[in-house]
């Protein structure tokens, strides 16, 4: 937490938390509980007009390529544990880039995307925590934020396709 807190005192003592491996764990814990295999912990309150926020996402999670023009929100993700396959597309659903995101040293381990890109991830290994930031407040996807050829979450395709884009990443 920066900011405001008096000098001397820990992040808990000025309404702060630190966050540590037991955080990553009880996400993790929580993703691989879930249908949709993946789980956030919310830094913000939904007003906010930044919302940070770790992403707990297993193989198998199906995140729908995606951009954020309406309104227009850039968006940065750090891994923070584990690996990402991010994969960007052209308007026609073309992959158009991949690129491995890795908290292991050596590795590329964030990106940071401007509104206007085509994009997902997908979980490369169990145990993927990354770090979101965007402008808030949430606006779910419309209009062509989601693209017409991208299977909606909970559709039938989406599971093959969501294994087509994770076989990208050898």
């Amino acid at each position: 937490m920066s900011g405001g807190a008096p000098p001397g005192l820990f992040p808990e003592e000025a309404g702060g938390r630190f966050l540590d491996v037991g955080v990553l764990d009880a996400l993790s814990t929580e993703a691989r509980s879930r249908p949709r295999r993946r789980a956030n912990g919310n830094l913000h309150a939904m007003e906010d007009p930044v919302h940070r926020l770790l992403n707990a996402v297993e193989p198998g999670t199906y995140i729908r390529p995606h951009r954020h023009l309406h309104p227009p929100k850039d968006e940065t993700y750090l891994v923070v544990r584990g690996a990402l396959g991010l994969v960007l597309f052209d308007a026609s659903g073309a992959v158009a880039a991949t690129r491995r995101l890795s908290a292991a040293a050596g590795e590329a381990f964030g990106v940071d995307l401007p509104a206007r890109v085509l994009h997902t991830v997908v979980a490369l290994e169990e145990g993927t925590v990354f770090f979101e930031v965007k402008a808030g407040p949430y606006a779910p996807s419309c209009g062509d934020d989601v693209p017409p050829w991208a299977p909606a979450e909970g559709e039938p395709a989406a599971t093959a396709y969501e294994a087509r884009l994770r076989a990208l990443f050898p």
